[in-house]
């Protein structure tokens, strides 16, 4: 497991660093540039749109280019376009940055989940995601308090250069990893395809994954519960502040309270699933965090909006943790990039859809109105049960059981 700590380290490193310059970013956008809320929401937007277009291409590079290189190229970088947002001094320039950092990240992403595999045995897959993201979360609770004192200290500009030097570091601990050898079974292209993928083969390449992802039941759930959560988040999260001030008439240190009491829960899931079965402890999350949210839509109570907003944190570590193990557990080797960029693209553009929905939605049905819609469709896909998933369920259970 050394290389996988090695690997968790740069991981807990860099997002420390993206929380960071996000927080700068949006200080920037709302404060010194006297943005809008629509030019908030665009800074967001072009952070997912390289996700959503791209993802099915980087999902090919990364299953064809080695992991460990991958990784590191895509950190330096970021470094260097994070760095430049330090001098950038309009919005569209923010705009083009985000763009341009949040393509490096597409390609990151499937490079990890190829690699992952190569770390930890399969039957520690599910251990090795809950540590993830429980450095995830502890991030989170803690990268406030950073942020805020770095900006009272060095403003913006100092918030940008840490988040480069954090690329920086978790780029020199990648290039510590192990070399190892490619998987068997990997073959899709000659050692030289992997320095450099021809157009001919990337297109093939699409194709197989696409074939792929139409026929495998796993990756058919997977998209629907990613899908269906990330979409009824994302809701939650564009209203969140309107939800704050407008239904709960509170402050913004109760919108705060409520983003500490996420990541509270999901410091904690991630804490509570080693041995449990993958399957069955993604439909929870998803039921869970449905369930959570559904209290916010029927009263205004601060009570019941921590209180829900703690279950959400809960769910969406059980979902995040689960779907990764059964992701990287259950995709053959040669298509884990292309399944995790394609899973990567679905949940992009359920977040964008919901940034652009739930403005609207509340206009016509209110802020509950839109938390229940969501909240109900999140409970039924989780509850769906489908015959092709049953085979899956029952390896879940035989690896709980082993």
């Amino acid at each position: 497991m050394r290389d996988f700590h090695r690997l968790l380290a740069a991981q807990t490193v860099s997002l420390l660093g993206d929380l960071i310059a996000t927080f700068a970013v949006q200080a920037a956008v709302v404060f010194r540039m006297h943005g809008s809320a629509r030019d908030a929401a665009g800074v967001f937007l072009m952070a997912l749109i390289p996700t959503a277009v791209l993802g099915p291409v980087a999902g090919v590079l990364a299953d064809r280019w080695d992991p460990r290189r991958t990784m590191i190229a895509s950190d330096l970088a970021r470094a260097v376009l994070v760095a430049l947002l330090a001098f950038a001094t309009s919005i569209p320039q923010l705009y083009a940055i985000s763009f341009a950092v949040s393509c490096c990240s597409a390609v990151f992403s499937p490079a990890r989940t190829v690699a992952m595999p190569r770390m930890v045995e399969r039957g520690r897959l599910l251990e090795a995601n809950a540590r993830m993201q429980q450095a995830a979360q502890f991030v989170r609770v803690a990268s406030p308090a950073v942020a805020g004192a770095l900006v009272a200290w060095g403003g913006e500009t100092a918030c940008y250069f840490a988040d480069s030097a954090s690329f920086a570091i978790s780029a020199a601990l990648i290039a510590t990893l192990s070399r190892g050898s490619r998987e068997a079974g990997l073959g899709l292209v000659a050692a030289g395809a992997a320095r450099h993928a021809r157009l001919r083969e990337t297109i093939t390449g699409l194709r197989e994954g696409a074939k792929f992802l139409r026929t495998d039941p796993t990756f058919a759930f997977l998209a629907i519960a990613m899908g269906a959560g990330a979409f009824a988040t994302g809701c939650f999260g564009a209203l969140a502040p309107v939800y704050v001030r407008d239904v709960l008439r509170a402050a913004p240190t109760v919108y705060a309270a409520i983003g500490t009491c996420i990541a509270t829960g999901s410091l904690l899931g991630a804490l509570v699933v080693r041995g449990v079965a993958v399957v069955p402890l993604l439909r929870a999350g998803m039921v869970t965090i449905g369930l959570s949210i559904l209290p916010m839509a029927v009263t205004a109570n601060r009570s019941a909006a921590m209180a829900g907003s703690f279950g959400i944190g809960l769910g969406a570590a059980w979902v995040t943790v689960a779907a990764a193990a059964l992701l990287q557990g259950h995709t053959p080797s040669g298509m884990r990039g292309r399944a995790s960029s394609a899973l990567a693209s679905l949940m992009a553009m359920a977040q964008a859809a919901a940034l652009i929905c739930a403005g609207a939605g509340a206009a016509r049905i209110g802020i509950a109105g839109v938390f229940a819609m969501s909240a109900t469709a999140l409970i039924a896909a989780g509850l769906r049960r489908t015959s092709q998933l049953h085979e899956i369920d029952g390896e879940a259970l035989r690896q709980h059981a082993a």
